[in-house]
């Protein structure tokens, strides 16, 4: 029987643990940005996730498709960059602790108007800490290399939340994330969101996010549809 089912989804903070060997995990989403007066959408929000070993897996982010309404801002539509990674535990359940590292990498796949036109390399820990039966901390620190133009901005991220299981199934948290890039402000958020796992193995999720500095986004709500399977059965050696 599968472990009930752990996604990245909704937090900006990643997940503090690897999928279980084996299983293949499809998170699926849908969100809804304004910033600045441009209003755009992007869709399918597509993260598949696949246990290699008990301690690791393998992260393939399918590009999405942006709309963004006002083309006449600068902003374009159009598919943006894939992405591959790796997710490694580093720490798991020490004293109601766990901590991972994902490396990835994108690459310049997407639209003329939507992409980088670079290869973006990305270094994320995520983090996680049981305070009681029903409240979690969580955060995550990230370095960024995105390329804007012909040159790269470092951007350090950080992200703190704290989780709140209502019931066994349906969870909610509360989150700051902040982007500190070398050039540019830095882009302050709030964000709250919620999941309910309709079976062990589908969740359904629900966030909005506001920006709280000039250089942050006005808003972005999403929901999204996450499930998974057990992908590959390891046979099971019995000892004659």
């Amino acid at each position: 029987m599968l472990p009930t089912i752990t996604t990245d989804r909704p937090a900006i903070t990643d997940a503090s643990t690897v999928v279980p060997n084996g299983v293949l995990v499809f998170e699926n989403g849908f969100a809804e940005t304004g910033s600045h007066g441009q209003q755009s959408f992007d869709v399918p929000e597509t993260l598949v996730r696949l246990g290699l070993t008990p301690r690791a897996e393998f992260r393939f982010g399918v590009p999405d498709y942006y709309q963004n309404v006002n083309n006449g801002t600068g902003f374009g539509s159009g598919w943006g960059d894939l992405s591959l990674g790796i997710k490694q535990q580093l720490v798991a359940g020490a004293a109601g602790f766990d901590a991972s590292l994902i490396v990835s990498l994108s690459f310049p796949t997407g639209a003329n108007a939507v992409s980088s036109h670079g290869y973006d390399p990305q270094f994320l820990m995520p983090w996680s800490h049981s305070i009681s039966k029903n409240w979690t901390a969580e955060g995550m620190f990230s370095l960024l290399w995105p390329t804007q133009g012909k040159t790269r901005n470092l951007t350090g991220q950080a992200s703190f939340l704290v989780d709140r299981q209502i019931i066994g199934r349906w969870d909610a948290f509360i989150e700051y994330g902040g982007e500190f890039p070398e050039r540019g402000g830095p882009q302050h958020l709030l964000h709250l969101g919620t999941a309910f796992k309709i079976t062990p193995n589908q969740q359904l999720d629900f966030h909005i996010g506001f920006g709280l500095s000039s250089a942050a986004v006005d808003h972005f709500v999403g929901f999204g549809y996450s499930f998974q399977w057990q992908a590959v059965h390891h046979g099971q050696h019995n000892p004659s």
